[in-house]
């Protein structure tokens, strides 16, 4: 399995480096359009959420983005440097009493735009899969 692995200090506004590796990824691997955005979304919110919920804007911490692709699937792995989450105690966003609140959709975006979400080390690194045929 080919991968290529990036590492950005966590700002939010390295979030343009991130899209431009997917867009890279995209090129490179000749990813469908209808699968495309679906890894930008998922992939850019889950590297949102280690910047700001794992790494709380600490520009001293990375976060680190790697893509791995073969011919059945591309896997992204975003690593962040804080102290993990316990992402089987999260709120369910569809429930009415979350519904007008403002934040908490992310991973719950990410699970339906994955073919396969994996959480390791205590949620500090997320692997979303994505299958391309």
């Amino acid at each position: 399995m080919e991968s290529i692995k990036i590492e950005i200090p966590s700002l939010s506004e390295n979030i343009r480096i991130v899209e431009s590796f997917i867009d890279n990824t995209k090129d490179k691997y000749q990813l469908d359009d209808d699968i495309y955005g679906n890894i930008m979304i998922a992939i850019t919110e889950s590297v949102n959420n280690a910047i700001q919920h794992g790494n709380k804007f600490d520009k001293e911490k990375n976060v680190t983005l790697t893509v791995h692709h073969n011919s059945e699937a591309v896997k992204f792995t975003v690593e962040d440097e804080g102290n993990g989450f316990d992402y089987n105690d999260l709120p369910d966003p569809t429930a009415p009493e979350n519904i007008d609140q403002p934040h908490g959709r992310g991973i719950f975006l990410i699970k339906h735009l994955c073919d396969e979400v994996e959480f390791k080390e205590e949620g500090r690194k997320v692997e979303l899969s994505f299958y391309i045929n």
